[in-house]
């Protein structure tokens, strides 16, 4: 087996250039860094990753711990988090809180007692535990999707953050259904506590005044972010008095649900009930009819926790920053709209 000795015999350099190229440690020539890469690859050389960390107290590695990682949407970010984590040399550790707060708590610090370098998390609604281990040890983290607080706030942990638009979205869904004739449309919110929740509704609210509709707390209703809660709030509002002609759901997995209540009643989509909905995934074009929705840049979020996450352990006492990313809107026929007079195509929010 090849030796760093072997790498700079090869190369006519220093171990300690050998060293640096591989560590990035200090800056070195391109033609003796290329030198040094051609002389790894021709003999084969593979680092001792154990004996480097014990030396750069850095392990190379980042711990990922987001819920339901079956979620077309967290398995959108994960693949955005573990390309630009390879890109960059690190490997990637990945746990599933399960949106369990004790549960969080506890793969966060198993990942930490993995020496991994920091980690990204997509936090609980009650995150309290977490930024206390967090803090308490000194983690670098990003929270991804879900932000905790903003960097202006007196309560605010001290941590980067990085999720997608989310009100505005929601008000241009409610705002066009509005636009369509209707005047009683439904909401099936995500778990109470979540930013993303809070701030979907706040939009969707946003969207129904600007529509000049008032707001009926009975055509809001939680489906706590799973296809079953989704279910179940859809079903509850077709079982009012006077149930909504609209709908707006707050996540991929309640569109599915949504979706599998109205069949289980014989309802169609738009004939009995229009639909738009936040999160677009893959098969979202498949669907008879095609589903209106808003598509979040999910890979691009999970690239840019990546890059945040570097950057603070380039400059561990910098600010915090929230960083959001737009949205772009997918105008299809749920909606109700006529297939020849729906847009061509995607349109990117502000």
């Amino acid at each position: 087996m090849a030796t760093m000795a072997d790498v700079a015999r090869s190369a006519g350099v220093s171990v300690a250039t050998v060293s640096h190229v591989l560590n990035d440690t200090r800056p070195v020539l391109p033609r003796t860094r290329q030198a040094v890469l051609d002389a790894v690859e021709e003999l084969g050389y593979t680092p001792n990753t154990l004996a480097r960390s014990l030396v750069t107290s850095r392990t190379r590695s980042i711990g990922l711990a987001v819920s339901a990682i079956s979620n077309p949407y967290f398995t959108e970010i994960l693949q955005g988090v573990e390309a630009s984590a390879l890109e960059h040399g690190y490997g990637l550790l990945i746990a599933d809180p399960h949106d369990d707060p004790g549960h969080e708590r506890k793969v966060v610090r198993l990942l930490h007692e993995r020496r991994v370098d920091g980690v990204i998390v997509a936090p609980s609604a009650e995150p309290r535990d977490l930024v206390a281990y967090l803090t308490r040890h000194r983690v670098p983290a990003v929270f991804l999707d879900r932000v905790v607080g903003a960097p202006q706030d007196a309560d605010a942990p001290p941590f980067d953050q990085v999720c997608a638009e989310s009100a505005e979205p929601t008000a241009l869904l409610a705002g066009h259904l509005a636009e369509l004739g209707h005047r009683r449309i439904g909401l099936v919110a995500g778990r109470p506590g979540l930013s993303t929740t809070s701030e979907r509704i706040t939009g969707y609210r946003h969207g129904l005044a600007a529509a000049g509709l008032p707001f009926d707390e009975r055509l809001l209703v939680h489906g706590d972010s799973e296809a079953a809660g989704g279910a179940r709030a859809t079903a509850e509002l077709l079982s009012l008095a006077v149930p909504p002609t609209a709908l707006v759901t707050a996540n991929n997995a309640m569109t599915i649900g949504a979706l599998r209540a109205l069949r289980d009643r014989g309802l169609s989509v738009p004939g009995d009930l229009a639909l738009c909905c936040f999160d677009d995934f893959a098969w979202a074009d498949l669907f008879a009819p095609r589903l209106t929705a808003v598509a979040q840049p999910s890979r691009d979020i999970g690239a840019r926790a990546v890059q945040l996450l570097l950057e603070r352990l380039a400059a561990p006492d910098r600010s915090a920053r929230t960083v959001r990313l737009h949205c772009t809107y997918v105008h299809r026929t749920s909606c109700g709209c006529p297939e020849q007079t729906v847009e061509a195509h995607e349109r990117t929010l502000p």
